[in-house]
Order: C-alpha cells, then sequence, then structure tokens
C-alpha cells in the first residue's frame, strides 16, 4: 500500500506540470486571438478639437465613438495627439485606431482600415488676424506666409505649390503663430477653428473667406482588429436610424 500510495503521488507531481502548462498554452491561444479586443481597452486616437474633442471626452465626436463601441460590447479610450503622430500610431499599432480621417488615406497608411459611415464633413477655410486680407481660393494663397497642420493630408496636396509654406504639429502651434506674426494666414477646419477662437478668444483672428475644400471623415481601425469593423459600421448606422448620432452631432454646428 506504501508502495503505491508512492507511485500515485509521483504520477501526480508529473501530471500536475502537464496540466499547468495546457493550461497556460490556453490562455496564450486566447490572449493571441482577435477574440481578445473585448478583453481589453482599445486607443483610439484623433487630432480633433472642441467642439468634436474635449480633453475629457465629451466632444460631439468623442461621445459618437464611444456609443459605438459601447454597442459592440467594447471599452474604448479617446487620446488626443498631434495629426502626424495619430496616424502614425494607428497605422503601426502601437495604437488601435484613428478619428476623423478623410477616406483614402489607407492607400498611404495601408494597415488603416475605414469603417463605413459618415462621422462628420470637414470644411477647411483660412484663418487671418490681419483685416486687410481676404482669400478667395487656393491660388489666393500665393504671397503670404501660410501655415498648415502636419499630418492633414489634403492640405499639404492643396497647398503643395506655394511660395511660404509651413506644417506645424498641432493647432495650439499654428494660432500662435498666427497670433504671433509668423503667419499671414493658416488653413483650419472651419468648425473648429471657430470653435477655438470663441473658447480661447483669440483676439482678432477669423475666418477670411470662403470654405475650401469639403470632405466627409471616417473612423479607422489598425488592420488587426478588421473584424470589428463590419460591427462597429453596423453601430453607427443604428445610430443615425434611431436619432442618436443627430441628438449628439447637433451641438457641433
Amino acid at each position: 500500500m506504501i508502495f503505491l500510495a508512492k507511485i500515485d503521488s509521483q504520477r501526480m507531481r508529473t501530471r500536475l506540470p502537464s496540466a499547468l502548462l495546457c493550461a497556460c498554452l490556453a490562455a496564450l491561444l486566447v490572449l493571441s486571438s482577435g477574440g481578445n479586443a473585448h478583453a481589453r481597452v482599445l486607443v483610439i486616437n484623433t487630432f480633433d478639437i472642441y467642439p468634436y474633442s474635449t480633453p475629457h471626452g465629451t466632444g460631439s465626436l468623442d461621445l459618437v465613438i464611444k456609443e459605438a463601441f459601447r454597442r459592440i460590447g467594447q471599452k474604448v479610450k479617446i487620446v488626443w495627439l498631434p495629426s502626424a503622430r495619430a496616424l502614425i500610431n494607428a497605422d503601426s499599432g502601437i495604437d488601435d485606431g484613428d478619428f476623423a480621417r478623410m477616406a483614402g488615406i489607407e492607400k498611404k497608411f495601408h494597415n488603416l482600415v475605414r469603417v463605413p459611415g459618415k462621422l462628420c464633413k470637414f470644411e477647411f477655410a483660412p484663418f487671418a488676424k490681419s483685416p486687410a486680407i481676404k482669400i478667395s481660393g487656393w491660388k489666393s494663397l500665393n504671397g503670404y506666409n501660410v501655415g498648415i497642420p502636419r499630418g492633414a493630408q489634403i492640405l499639404e496636396k492643396k497647398t503643395s505649390g506655394l511660395r511660404s509654406l509651413t506644417e506645424v504639429n498641432d493647432q495650439n502651434a499654428l494660432f500662435s503663430m498666427l497670433l504671433n506674426g509668423r503667419f499671414d494666414v493658416i488653413i483650419y477646419e472651419s468648425v473648429q477653428g471657430r470653435g477655438l477662437i470663441k473658447e480661447c478668444g483669440l483676439p482678432g483672428v477669423r475666418q477670411v473667406g470662403p470654405v475650401l475644400w469639403k470632405c466627409w471623415a471616417y473612423l479607422y481601425m489598425n488592420r488587426r482588429y478588421s473584424a470589428l469593423v463590419p460591427r462597429l459600421a453596423h453601430a453607427i448606422s443604428q445610430m443615425k436610424r434611431d436619432g442618436t448620432f443627430n441628438r449628439i452631432m447637433g451641438s457641433s454646428r
């Protein structure tokens, strides 16, 4: 009996590590699978500012994005980054997604997948401090020192032929350089630009011409979360049908 007990004890000692190994392998498989998205908080970048995004996550697009992810049972955290850095981080997989971007950026950032469902229409317009400046189109920017946000792909393309053009990392520096006379004109999204002027009380700064470019903007996800894309698209569509989307976005304009 004592001998049998020793054998059983030895068997238990040999089986236990195997059982633990199997459990560990199973856990690793779960963590490495696409189904793991729900187990962690996804980080979604934005370069947008008031009224679309705020530091407290209460902007209209902040709330739309959070609600879309809530409806698919996924926790999400929204992080503000300069435009170029937000794209690079989402594309490289440092972060998990980015909003709001115009359709087509996936041609350059191949790891990003667009979520169908328009979030908002961006309208880029000129802003200046001098009351003498009037801008009527892209060509009328020639002769001025012009600033644009770095990473705004369409603005880079539209202003590529200007004699004096500078790309700036974020909107605070962009508007500060306009106030300090470093720029004569800056190009920025109209709703956000006017919102920033109102919120910060920027003296004399105003929109000095019509909208120069319009485009629809979307949520993008890193391709490792491609499985979430149709579900997010459905959630956004559902929000538009039940009125949630319009209620949230109504305060943007």
